[in-house]
């Protein structure tokens, strides 16, 4: 199957019903899709009124090898009392298939959302991520893929040479940016980290908060350096992020030790995600799930926006990284 031309216009909800009830689940509620692009979930409450989450994975983008090590370090995160939202274990599996799809059912887990400017929240935030990582650093994965320039920059350069997506009149003036902002990265990128298990997208969105932070979605966990799990946090200027980078690492470093050369990265891995999305979102054009939600890629502006994005952020890579306030 190609991953790029896949669609899920297969997966009918009487598929999904189907699914569960092989599982012993029966759906009382009906089900409500959730804001899912990469994979399809939905919500329901079944016969005795409790609350779930269904999750079908997009067909070949993890292996059943890969999905089981996500599925695992969550499982290993909840033994170690680190919140974070684990799949429901069936008969010693978590990861169910059903017509050729993988799936998993998830506790449904309800919350506010976090509060990144809330800087109480940002510490228990912190302290969480140092038991996360705590729990990653026992060992790597072995199956899932880590954080790397092949992947994240080169790949997704292949990407836009070969789509017509973007205008012609653009597209050299786009790979012209993005060469530039490649040089910029390999510049300052090195393997010189000690990788662990990430959740490898942690943004204010995959935080809820109830007494507490909890961590949700873990599609995206890899090996990488530790930073990854940080710098998504930040924001504002640089006074600011400084502060909250202080009040991270402070609470951080009561559990794991952190590496403050690794603050050198946090404007890379930025490019780098910039990159990476963009490529993503052309690769899954031909799901209509993606024209629908956005609409601006189709736009000939979007390209001018991402030339100068591109070209500001390897302007960005040549200035100092961001450190922690000086301790006197």
């Amino acid at each position: 199957m190609n991953d790029k031309a896949f669609t899920f216009q297969t997966l009918h909800p009487d598929t999904i019903m189907d699914a569960l009830f092989e599982q012993g689940i029966r759906v009382d509620s009906g089900l409500t899709p959730l804001n899912s692009y990469e994979n399809r979930v939905w919500q329901f409450q079944d016969e005795d009124r409790r609350r779930f989450v269904v999750k079908f994975y997009r067909p070949q983008r993890w292996s059943a090898e890969q999905i089981n090590e996500e599925h695992q370090f969550a499982l290993e995160l909840q033994a170690d009392g680190v919140p974070v939202a684990a799949p429901v274990v069936f008969n010693n599996q978590t990861l169910l298939s059903h017509q050729g799809f993988f799936f998993a059912v998830f506790p449904s887990v309800g919350g506010r959302q976090f509060e990144p400017d809330n800087l109480d929240q940002m510490e228990w935030v912190g302290r969480y991520l140092g038991r996360l990582h705590q729990t990653g650093r026992k060992k790597n994965f072995v199956a899932r893929p880590g954080i790397g320039v092949k992947e994240y920059l080169l790949e997704p350069r292949h990407v836009f040479e070969n789509t017509s997506l973007i205008p012609s009149s653009l597209k050299g003036e786009l790979l012209a940016a993005v060469d530039k902002l490649i040089d910029a990265v390999m510049g300052l990128w090195h393997n010189r980290f000690t990788p662990l298990r990430l959740h490898g997208d942690c943004h204010a969105g995959n935080i809820l908060w109830r007494d507490g932070p909890l961590f949700v979605d873990l599609d995206d966990a890899r090996n990488g350096p530790a930073v990854q799990d940080l710098w998504m946090l930040l924001h504002g200027d640089n006074a600011e992020r400084r502060m909250q980078l202080d009040i991270i690492l402070e609470a951080y470093e009561e559990f794991s030790t952190f590496d403050t050369a690794e603050l050198a990265f946090i404007e890379p891995l930025r490019a780098m995600r910039m990159v990476y999305y963009l490529a993503w979102l052309i690769r899954r054009w031909d799901d209509p799930a993606f024209p629908v939600n956005f609409p601006w890629l189709a736009e000939e502006d979007s390209w001018r926006n991402q030339i100068k994005m591109f070209l500001e952020q390897a302007r960005v890579l040549q200035e100092p990284p961001l450190q922690l306030t000086p301790m006197y």
